[in-house]
């Protein structure tokens, strides 16, 4: 299991912090030609969307069996810093493995305060 994953099982914010920092997180993509795409997802018609992070490209396909193509980019912090701030007004949430079983929920600015330590 990865850091991410240890922190996520343990459910203790601070390793889940230290994770992000120090090591990467799996970002799901849009199956799209051209540049990298992040995929965002949105509940029922909601203005804002969710970014869904996860501890490895396993759990996200997991999250998905119906789907064939789990495309995926690990991003280290400063990349998902980057992200996180370029989308801020457009995200209401962060989750963390969020098809279990040790899901986690954050607020957008409490995962960039967490970066930026």
């Amino acid at each position: 299991m990865s850091d991410l994953g240890d922190a996520l099982e343990a459910q203790d914010a601070v390793r889940v912090a230290f994770a992000l920092r120090n090591g990467t997180v799996t970002v799901p993509l849009l199956p799209v030609d051209g540049p990298p795409q992040v995929r965002v997802f949105r509940r029922g018609d909601a203005d804002k969307y969710m970014l869904l992070l996860f501890s490895s490209p396993e759990t996200y396909a997991a999250m998905l069996p119906e789907e064939h193509e789990h495309p995926v980019a690990e991003y280290d912090a400063a990349t998902l810093k980057d992200f996180l701030t370029t989308n801020l007004g457009v995200l209401e949430a962060v989750w963390f493995d969020v098809a279990g079983p040790y899901a986690m929920q954050a607020a957008p600015t409490d995962v960039l305060d967490a970066l930026e330590l």
